[in-house]
């Protein structure tokens, strides 16, 4: 066969093949306006711990969105597009089938105990959840961008004054949902919240800019006086209240932002409490917070900072901290066997380095907190 019929057949098998990949297309596309327009599932129960919350929404929107109608935030990073795996609840009755779209988030302990991702999970009967307490008290707030300070080249400090409600109740190491803009329509992006607890009225935040994020491009840009929703607060970090268990944080980059959290709270209720912080940076360009932490250890003595750096050194950078990265700042300072608990924030190769130190410590995986980004 020579080159010009092969290219008409390659052109032909081509051609069919984008014929059925655009019908295939179509036909989904046809099915789900079909069922918008001509099943109706009418109004539906959605009951919330059994008989806690009861509610009727209209059939045929995702759990998610009839939550989030009901004032009920559920985490969801993705807008509910099944790609961030947040918005996970149980769901007891129901919710049909589990579907392929979920399964690469649900471990099969998860889908034994019939959790589900409540983006996915389309309402066409009456259906009874569980959700966590602290999840029912989670409000939607209004706020006024207050400050906006440079703490690196890439991170910046955000506080937000509260409006709507006035005053937020939360736990050293919970986080917030940001409200941003985006061509698709309003998103929710995750940050930690760094502001201690007794500074009820405001929010502040430590945020990276991501190339192309949405969440952080928005935050970056602000302007103070702007307003800025979000709704929280989430989080499973819950600090030891035995004051004689001593508190190891470790993070890197804006994983500060928990820690800076958990410290400022622990010492303004503890004064003589024992805690390490352990923090890594690529750069002296990259450190931030050192000299407000190094006050702090000034005025109290159990309080203990190790910043480490994990590039090397230029010739015209100054630095006398540990350098390497920052589980191995932490074997050496640790002694073992000390009664304690810790928080991590930053990247998954940081948690696990970290998480295999301090179990080495002693440091059971009950008493170890972790938050990836």
């Amino acid at each position: 066969m020579n080159c010009l019929c092969m290219g008409i057949v390659f052109g032909e098998y081509l051609l069919s093949i984008l014929s059925f990949g655009g019908l295939t297309v179509s036909l989904a596309a046809i099915l789900i306006v079909a069922e918008r327009l001509l099943v109706n599932y009418g109004t539906c129960k959605l009951d919330i711990n059994a008989g806690q919350k009861p509610l009727e929404v209209p059939g045929g929107q995702t759990l998610l969105a009839s939550l989030y109608a009901s004032q009920i935030f559920i985490p969801s990073a993705c807008g509910g597009k099944g790609s961030c795996g947040h918005c996970k609840i149980t769901v007891t009755a129901g919710g049909g089938p589990v579907l392929p779209t979920e399964t690469a988030y649900l471990s099969r302990k998860e889908m034994r105990s019939n959790v589900r991702l409540a983006c996915q999970v389309k309402i066409r009967e009456d259906i009874y959840v569980r959700i966590p307490e602290d999840m029912l008290n989670v409000r939607m707030f209004t706020s006024t961008l207050e400050s906006i300070k440079d703490l690196t080249h890439d991170i910046k400090q955000i506080r937000l004054a509260l409006n709507d409600p006035a005053e937020i109740s939360h736990r050293p190491g919970q986080y917030v949902q940001v409200q941003a803009p985006s061509s698709d329509g309003p998103v929710f992006r995750a940050y930690s919240i760094s502001s201690p607890t007794y500074e009820s009225n405001v929010v502040e935040l430590v945020v990276r800019l991501v190339p192309g994020g949405i969440g952080s491009t928005y935050l970056h840009n602000l302007q103070v006086g702007q307003a800025v929703s979000f709704t929280g607060p989430y989080g499973e970090f819950v600090l030891n209240d035995d004051p004689s268990v001593e508190i190891v944080c470790v993070g890197g980059g804006c994983g500060m932002a928990p820690m800076k959290n958990i410290i400022y709270t622990l010492y303004h209720r503890w004064p003589e409490r024992s805690c390490w912080l352990f923090f890594g940076c690529r750069t002296v360009r990259d450190v931030f917070y050192l000299g407000q932490f190094q006050e702090l250890a000034g005025k109290h003595s159990n309080f203990h900072v190790v910043y480490a750096l994990s590039d090397k050194l230029g010739e015209d950078e100054d630095w006398d901290g540990e350098t390497g990265f920052i589980h191995l700042a932490a074997d050496k300072h640790l002694e073992p066997n000390v009664r304690r608990q810790a928080f991590l924030c930053g990247p998954p190769p940081m948690i696990e380095a970290v998480t295999r130190v301090l179990e080495e410590k002693g440091i059971g995986s009950q008493d170890i907190f972790y938050d990836e980004f």
